[in-house]
């Protein structure tokens, strides 16, 4: 997901999103731990997906 993608969401949508991409990580890392994933480098894109979501809800609270 883009920067540009996460700013056109409302804040409650972009919380709602993070709250998925979160449990969909999680969901992630228990089934690399049993099976390896065929392309672990899906566990780094959902990390900096998540963190791009946490840094915009961050700045749309410190700007209200």
């Amino acid at each position: 997901m883009k920067i540009n993608e996460i700013k056109e969401l409302d804040t409650k949508d972009l919380q709602e999103r993070l709250e998925t991409e979160v449990a969909r990580l999680q969901q992630m890392k228990l089934n690399h731990a049993i099976t390896p994933l065929e392309n672990p480098m899906l566990l780094r894109q959902a990390k900096k997906d998540i963190a791009r979501m946490k840094t915009e809800l961050r700045q749309r609270e410190l700007n209200k």
